[in-house]
């Protein structure tokens, strides 16, 4: 991956207000001698294995999850926390940790305003927690790090961190040294936990994934992620591609070892008592193949018409910048209808369009200017070597008839937020530093403690929140969508449009947003989504009250 450079010029550097940008100056210059590699979104781990050339694999499709009930206007699901074993490369075993032994996990669909309760039971070695990433979630079912279910055979003692023995509630932030943190709100269950979910929020693609203290990089890399897709009537009638060319697409990237088993840094490979990575992978994990739904660089076979790629990065660091090419080397049109948190405005079209860590984007591309016979090729404009290629679709024949479209307007009920309606505006730095004698990652100086309330906000304000970053940092809230306003003191980009829940920050970037706090109140989180990031520290609480 290229190195982004972290040089600022006097405009970055006071674009989002003089004296926090005059503030944020000693943080981002000191920031280099507090990571090895600062200006780089980590290191990417090599694969022992052989690997199958490109486009081989056939595209799996994620399983849809059938409720166990439909009864009293709530739809509820039970799935299972497994170690299972799956074919991810040809010819060899890889195990790994799965919602209901599939990775992806069977993807849940949902009706707005319509309840699900999912009952997840924990038969890993470990305790997890179940967050779903974009939901608008009352606070006991969002997944704080410490709410745990606990496996069968874990010990508990009372305001302990499961996994951190002889310690309280326990940070572990940078390379595990532990801070003895405790946090008496935390609500652990055994065995099992039922997650409810309203759905009351605009149609979309969520996902769920593993969010436990300290281990949440872990977790991912070993296969704890599904997803969650929102609909209603109202997008229903847009005519948008539906059935077989709407397809949705989870990118990860992984490394394996000779035998088939993934390769992950982590100090402590059981995953019990020591959090953190070695030290070349303190600023995030890379893995050097890139998987589409668990494949390999896959090949989708299809015909010459319009698709919906609902595209999710569930990669731990890894950015992309993607592109649709034809055989001859044209670039299609990436057509963007939705952002995080569902559909835009209008449509909004891209030749390419970077993807960070969390982010989702709703996308159609017409196939029908690729020739019958021919390969469209999905490639990382940041890729090196294999990491280039992401996926194909051969175009194996004509299409029926096409009677989609992508209407010039696409959604009427965006919040229409405006400066002046902000009650109040905050200041959040985002850079590497010190914790606990390690190397870590921290919100306004300070890294993660679940028991310190960080931010105080009164159920229905609007706010505007300014944010810096010294290196790449993709930035998540939990509860709520924001609009951003602005980057470096410049207009939003183009694929900022609609309503998001992730904001990347590439190094030495600032960005502006602006959010409504409504829904619920309770404890939720925000965070770095650079998941090796945000098991180091980089979380803060946000306390709806």
């Amino acid at each position: 991956m290229p190195e982004p450079h972290v040089n600022l010029t006097r405009r970055q550097i006071l674009g989002i207000g003089g004296a926090f940008g005059l503030l944020t100056t000693a943080s981002l210059a000191g920031a280099a001698t507090l990571a090895r590699r600062p200006a780089t979104t980590g290191a990417e781990l090599r694969s022992a294995a052989a690997l199958p050339p490109p486009y081989q694999v056939p595209l799996p499709l994620p399983a849809v999850a059938r409720p166990v009930s439909t009864d009293g206007g709530t739809d509820r699901y039970e799935i299972v926390q497994r170690e299972t074993s799956a074919e991810i490369l040809p010819g060899l075993r890889t195990p790994l940790w799965t919602y209901g032994g599939s990775f992806p996990g069977p993807t849940i669909e949902a009706r707005r305003g319509r309840p699900v309760t999912v009952t997840h039971r924990n038969e890993l070695p470990v305790p997890t927690v179940v967050h779903l990433h974009g939901g608008r979630t009352p606070a006991d079912s969002d997944g704080y790090p410490t709410d745990l279910v606990l496996p069968a055979a874990w010990p508990q003692a009372p305001q302990t961190m499961p996994g951190m023995p002889g310690m309280d509630v326990a940070g572990g932030h940078g390379g595990g040294t532990g801070t003895g943190m405790a946090d008496p709100r935390a609500v652990t269950s055994r065995l099992r936990r039922d997650y409810t979910f309203p759905n009351d929020q605009r149609p979309t693609l969520l996902w769920y994934h593993d969010h436990r203290m300290d281990f949440t990089a872990p977790a991912l890399w070993r296969g704890l992620a599904g997803l969650h897709i929102v609909r209603d009537d109202a997008e229903d009638a847009l005519g948008l591609p539906a059935g077989p060319h709407e397809i949705p697409l989870m990118i990860t990237d992984r490394a394996f070892t000779a035998d088939g088993a993934l390769t992950y840094p982590s100090l402590d490979p059981a995953l019990r008592d020591r959090p953190g990575v070695t030290e070349p992978h303190l600023a995030g994990v890379l893995g050097d193949v890139v998987l589409v739904n668990g494949a390999p660089w896959p090949v989708h076979e299809t015909d010459a018409a319009r698709h919906r790629l609902r595209l999710l990065n569930a990669s731990n660091a890894r950015h992309y910048e993607l592109e649709a090419r034809t055989e001859d080397g044209r670039r299609l049109d990436l057509v963007q209808i939705g952002a995080d948190q569902g559909l835009l405005a209008a449509p909004v079209t891209h030749r390419s369009l970077p993807v960070a860590p969390a982010e989702r984007y709703d996308l159609v591309v017409d196939f029908a200017a690729a020739p019958v016979g021919s390969l469209v090729r999905i490639v990382n404009r940041l890729g090196t070597g294999r990491t280039r290629d992401v996926m194909a679709f051969r175009i194996a024949r004509p299409a029926p008839a096409d009677d989609s479209r992508i209407p010039p307007r696409l959604a009427t009920d965006l919040p229409d937020w405006r400066r002046e309606d902000a009650v109040r505006t905050r200041d959040f730095a985002f850079r590497a530093g010190r914790t606990n004698g390690g190397h870590g990652w921290l919100i306004g100086g300070r890294p993660f403690d679940p028991a310190r309330t960080d931010v105080t906000v009164p159920l229905g304000d609007t706010e505007i929140w300014r944010l810096i970053a010294d290196v790449h940092h993709p930035v998540h809230l939990h509860l709520v969508g924001f609009r951003i306003l602005t980057r470096g003191g410049r207009p939003p980009l183009p694929h900022d449009a609609g309503l998001k829940d992730t904001v990347s920050l590439r190094p030495g970037e600032s960005a502006e947003i602006i959010t409504r706090f409504d829904g619920y109140r309770g404890r939720y989180l925000f965070h770095c989504h650079n998941a090796e990031h945000e098991d180091m520290g980089m979380m803060a609480n946000l306390e709806v009250v």
